[in-house]
């Protein structure tokens, strides 16, 4: 019988438990499915071993373009060795096009293309509902210093060329996502790192010709499979067999 092990934080769609070395952690992918600020609630079979392949096919891309990022290696389907790091308390969201909360504030038809990518952050803390912050709030506050935001847009625009020209070359529009960000250590030199994940469950993305969503936006406006969206996101990346009629549960490809 294996260990227990100690469960550091739990989530909405991951859990965080000790890790196997120093620094580390490892984060457990679930499938719970939340939206509306956990207003709306699902298990979705499949979403958590779909979400840690996307997210480690993305984090090591990021690696390989000099994007320090917290993810170590994956350990099994649902689960990855992670750096631990120190959260900064945002949701940094990065814009390309008009959508969700942006077209209702703005009264801007959604898919409506941004003049340039809007980086945009909200104060995550769940029982207010992840408000939007200004700059002038995150510094006053302490959350992050001044040369701290202009690190963490340009990683935020580092990450956005990245996958904006990795899922476009799958025919998918990278509409918007979020990233949080975490400080690391390297004795008295702090850096900050890229974290959480980057999947679907973080991106808004859009079919290219037909703007079919393969994002959580299925699941939030009742539009499908969220399993099938998630799976067509994986295909069209080369992570599973392209053959999928007759499978019932996600088979990745390593």
């Amino acid at each position: 019988m294996a260990p227990r092990r100690k469960k550091i934080y739990e989530g909405k769609a991951k859990i965080l438990y000790e890790g196997t070395e120093p620094g580390t952690l490892i984060q457990y992918f679930k499938d719970d499915a939340t939206a509306f600020n956990a207003q709306k609630k699902a298990v979705i079979e499949g979403k958590g071993v779909l979400n840690n392949r996307l997210s480690e096919f993305f984090m090591n891309g990021l690696t390989n373009i000099g994007v320090p990022n917290h993810f170590i290696r994956r350990i099994n389907m649902r689960e990855q060795l992670i750096r631990q790091v120190e959260i900064i308390p945002l949701e940094v969201i990065v814009r390309n096009f008009a959508a969700g909360s942006l077209s209702k504030r703005l009264g801007l038809e959604e898919g409506t293309a941004l003049p340039r990518p809007i980086v945009e952050y909200s104060f995550k803390n769940d029982e207010l509902g992840d408000p939007m912050v200004s700059e002038e709030y995150i510094v006053a506050f302490g959350w992050a210093t001044q040369q701290d935001l202009d690190d963490i847009v340009s990683l935020a625009l580092r990450v956005n060329d990245f996958l904006s020209g990795v899922f476009f070359g799958a025919g998918i529009k990278l509409v918007d996502f979020k990233i949080e960000i975490g400080r690391v250590w390297d004795g008295d030199f702090m850096r900050l790192i890229v974290a959480d994940e980057i999947s679907p469950d973080s991106c808004r993305l859009w079919d290219v010709k037909t703007g079919q969503k393969l994002d959580k936006d299925v699941f939030r406006r009742d539009l499908g499979d969220l399993t099938d969206a998630y799976t067509e996101v994986a295909r069209r990346l080369g992570l599973m067999p392209t053959n999928t009629a007759n499978l019932t549960k996600p088979t990745l490809i390593n």
